[in-house]
């Protein structure tokens, strides 16, 4: 028998295997490259080999042996000034990309949102972080004084999750895993251990401040940490040995809950970083605080964030200059904004952010508090907020068809005074009677609650819609069976009769070139024979 054909009867071999079988025997399953993948920690210690020597607990540095939080006479900690803020000047590399550059102003940003820290480029200062780009991923803990140095190599540190650890050992704090209560929560399988790695292990006595045990912080270490042999683990969750152990997404709400009773930060912050979920302003349904500044950061482990306000009651103001709400498309004040000041008693539309990251904020005055709002959120696919004066979007995968089991949003926000014309340039769903199966749906209004002005399915036309409201809501669904090419929609904004009248009369009545009865002819004229954007232009 020819190699050629052994070859290939081992390969059909293989592929006819179950599953488990095939991935046991044909591929064999690298659990420790899987904890490389999903984990900070995995992350670090890859970067860290051959490095690990001269470092402690796998990343610190060995300069002192207390964290900030047990340091005597806080010397330790950075230091809080009196309007309560704790500011931490900064340095980064020049080596570094742009892009990677972005990425670790970006994770100190998130932390100067969420806590009453406050990261900013070094100036004159002489106690300063300066992020270098070294051999592996490391810091020092606390405050040490001078340039202090915190390593992030080009070469595989600078995520998210890596920034905000080595941050966090700069702020003062340890690994999770080694607190003095650890035994009540993971079991350490000594004998799985590298030898010499048991030290990474020790229990510390330092500052717990009576908050839970956090699986998931962005300081615990992962599963197989310091194991000596593939598949063997370091560290079981107890009482549930399946509790997932650590992420690599960054920081945890608890976290940050810590982080702020170091510094003893007076902040309103919440993360939320489960797929879907809920969320309130202060005391709801009674009212909120007066002189409150409240934020919160979604943050789903992947895709884009879909947010829906169910109840809204907020104190009314020109201009929503006293109390209101401003919804981001990121971290944080620089990212796009979704939702400008927003108060009174409407329901703001739903917002689709561009990825998994979504920042809500909300701001009250010394006066009428109001009970707020109720949100929820949740993960999706597809979909987005759109915001041009003209666009256009389509069905995932278009001219290709859609893929099954998906639902998507589109919400078009129109300036005030502008309504939505909405036309379906191709059309080509799955066809059902009721369009129970896959569809798309057009509500006149931005949220699930406007009335729906149309359900459509099949190889039908779609007539052009003509919003009456400022906003509009385009909802695709598919089911799991059937698929088709989808649809092609465009859209345009149009300024209503009101504002157009409104912005005339200002313009012609006050240059004196034409009288009041001239002016009111010419928009009945708009009325009926649809003029509206030549007669304004002819006029202006």
């Amino acid at each position: 028998m020819s190699l050629q054909v052994l070859l290939t009867l081992v390969a059909l071999f293989c592929y006819s295997l179950p599953q488990t079988l095939k991935e046991e025997n044909c591929k064999p399953y690298d659990e420790e490259e899987d904890e490389r993948e999903n984990s900070i920690s995995g992350n670090i210690l890859e970067m860290n080999k051959g490095d690990i020597e001269w470092l402690i607990f796998g990343d610190v540095v060995a300069n002192r042996t207390k964290a900030a939080e047990n340091c005597p006479k806080g010397h330790c900690y950075w230091v809080k000034g009196s309007d309560g803020f704790v500011t931490i000047p900064y340095e980064i590399s020049d080596v570094y990309t742009p892009q990677q550059r972005g990425e670790i102003i970006s994770a100190l940003e998130e932390m100067n949102k969420m806590t009453c820290v406050r990261f900013i480029p070094q100036t004159i200062e002489k106690d300063y972080l300066s992020f270098i780009s070294g051999a592996g991923c490391w810091s020092f803990v606390g405050r040490i004084k001078g340039k202090q140095t915190l390593s992030l190599s080009n070469r595989g540190c600078v995520k998210r999750g890596v920034i905000q650890h080595e941050a966090n050992h700069a702020m003062g704090m340890n690994h999770e895993q080694n607190r003095d209560d650890r035994d009540d929560f993971v079991q350490i399988i000594w004998e799985n251990l590298k030898e010499g790695y048991e030290s990474a292990y020790i229990q510390r006595n330092f500052k717990t401040f009576g908050l839970p045990y956090d699986y998931l912080s962005a300081m615990h270490y992962g599963r197989y940490s310091f194991s000596k042999a593939r598949g063997l683990p370091t560290m079981v969750p107890i009482p549930n040995p399946d509790q997932v152990i650590g992420q690599q997404y960054g920081f945890s709400d608890m976290d940050y809950r810590k982080l702020k009773t170091l510094y003893e930060c007076k902040v309103c912050s919440t993360l939320l970083p489960d797929w879907a979920g809920h969320f309130t302003s202060a005391n709801y349904p009674s009212p909120y605080p007066e002189n409150s500044n409240c934020v919160w950061i979604i943050r789903t482990q992947r895709k884009r964030v879909r947010l829906n306000f169910l109840k809204f009651r907020v104190e009314s103001s020109k201009n929503c200059s006293k109390d209101y709400v401003k919804v981001y498309d990121g971290y944080s004040n620089t990212s796009l904004l979704l939702l400008d000041k927003t108060c009174g008693r409407n329901r703001p539309p739903m917002l689709i952010a561009s990825a998994n990251i979504m920042m809500i904020e909300f701001v009250s005055d010394n006066k009428i508090s109001k009970y707020g709002f109720v949100a929820t959120y949740k993960t999706g696919t597809c979909g987005e907020t759109l915001f041009n004066m003209t666009g256009g979007f389509s069905s995932p995968s278009y001219p290709s068809n859609y893929p099954r089991s998906n639902d998507c949003y589109w919400t078009i926000i129109a300036p005030k005074g502008y309504t939505i014309s909405l036309e379906m340039q191709d059309f080509k769903l799955e066809f059902s009677f009721d369009c129970e199966f896959d569809y798309v749906s057009i509500r006149d209004g931005g949220n699930k609650i406007s009335p729906i002005k149309g359900k459509y399915c099949g190889m039908q036309s779609v007539p052009t819609f003509n919003s009456t409201e400022s906003s509009v809501l385009v909802h695709f669904s598919s089911d799991s069976s059937g698929r088709n090419k989808g649809f092609l929609a465009t859209y345009v904004m149009k300024p209503t009769f009101n504002s157009a009248s409104k912005s005339l009369t200002f313009n012609l009545l006050t240059t004196g070139y034409v009288k009041p009865w001239t002016f009111l002819f010419c928009i009945i004229m708009d009325l009926t024979l649809g003029y509206t954007h030549s007669m304004i232009s002819f006029f202006a």
